[in-house]
């Protein structure tokens, strides 16, 4: 397929590079720092920031939420319009990184309601620039133009080239204080994320497969050794690459992509508060089951260049490919089904109700997906 590619964003990997910040940020610009709970100043990243911007004037905006709630983000807006800021340094995971990138767009946004950017597709009259620290590797955020927020049980996401993060800092350092919960979401998000793109159907895009295959069995390989060796540095900096790699639009170019696992993962969080990475393992072995004819090629290539299955007909090499996805989501210690949330067939009627009043229809990669096939996915789920 034609394909326009480009990425400005420029990272800088490895310990220290904080410190980068204070000349990569021009010294004109005052600063709006937004974090989330506080952990940064526990672990040393905020002290590292705070150095780094020390001949900057800056200010700090706190409490973003694991699924960015749009009041709390409407409250950093009103503090921006009234100190002046003028530029955005997310330091955080990717919910703090995406809550920002709406900061960016709705700070600038001339109409009633900016969760219209959201719901609507609107578009805001501009935007302000913005950068990155990242802290917990899995959503890609960091380098890529899309952004979720959350309104209650409301989780809807948007894209917009002008959020895309000037600089984002990768220290995988940083990453060691991390829990067990938070290291397996992020190693599972970044796995479904190449998934998503990759999991079609053939297009003879030769670099693009062996890109994703390549970050697939990178993943894992090195998502249990992150959980048996937490302290292993270079395990925790292949897993952060892997998960930027995995949605900065690279691998995706070109190439048919589906996003049906993550349009009902994110109704799963929005309802019943499941983490953004577990939802996705619970979901993505339901929508292989379903689709199996539909997604036939790839699977079969999946389970042989990744899982190296390669015996047996074609009905049990896929049988064995989901197997083999449900086993390594298990070796993660993340849920693969419904019952293992202890939820049961009434999410199944409260995901579709939700699903069809945000207009999910026509999804995957071949725009068939509607309700009856979203209702066998949410069974194979149970």
């Amino acid at each position: 397929m034609q394909f326009s590619f480009e990425n400005t964003t420029r990272i800088h990997f490895g310990e220290g590079q904080i410190a980068t910040l204070a000349k990569d940020i021009p010294k004109d610009k005052k600063i709006l720092v937004t974090y989330g709970g506080g952990s940064i100043k526990k672990n040393g990243v905020y002290d590292q920031v705070v150095t780094a911007l020390a001949e900057h004037q800056w200010g700090e905006f706190g409490g973003i939420e694991a699924n960015p709630q749009y009041d709390t983000l409407m409250k950093a807006v009103e503090m921006i319009k009234a100190e002046g800021f003028d530029y955005l340094l997310a330091v955080g995971g990717g919910s703090v990184v995406d809550g920002t990138k709406f900061l960016s767009v709705a700070a600038k946004y001339e109409g009633e309601d900016p969760w219209d950017i959201l719901a609507k597709g609107k578009i805001s009259e501009g935007a302000m620039p913005l950068s990155c620290v990242l802290t917990l590797p899995a959503t890609g955020s960091e380098s890529n133009t899309a952004a979720v927020v959350s309104r209650g049980s409301d989780k809807l996401f948007f894209h917009d080239n002008r959020v895309r993060p000037e600089i984002a800092v990768l220290d995988p350092k940083v990453t060691l204080t991390l829990s067990e919960r938070q290291v397996a979401n992020g190693v599972v998000d970044a796995f479904v994320h190449v998934l998503e793109q990759y999991l079609t159907y053939p297009v003879n895009a030769k670099v693009q497969d062996r890109f994703c295959e390549g970050l697939l069995l990178t993943l894992k390989e090195e998502g249990p050794k992150a959980l048996a060796t937490p302290e292993d540095m270079e395990v925790r900096s292949n897993v952060m690459w892997a998960a930027t790699m995995a949605l900065n639009g690279l691998i995706g170019v070109g190439v048919p992509q589906d996003w049906v696992t993550h349009m009902i993962g994110h109704e799963l969080t929005g309802f019943y508060d499941v983490d953004h990475g577990r939802s996705l393992s619970i979901v993505l072995p339901a929508v292989m089951k379903v689709r199996r004819e539909q997604k036939k090629g790839k699977i079969l290539q999946f389970g042989e260049r990744v899982f190296n299955i390669t015996e047996g007909s074609d009905v049990e090499r896929i049988d064995a490919t989901i197997e083999a996805t449900v086993a390594f989501f298990k070796e993660m210690k993340v849920p693969v089904s419904l019952a293992d949330i202890e939820q049961g067939p009434e999410a199944v009627e409260t995901v579709l109700e939700s699903l069809n009043i945000h207009g999910r229809e026509g999804m995957g990669e071949r725009g068939d997906i509607g309700q009856a096939e979203l209702r066998a996915i949410l069974a194979a789920a149970l």
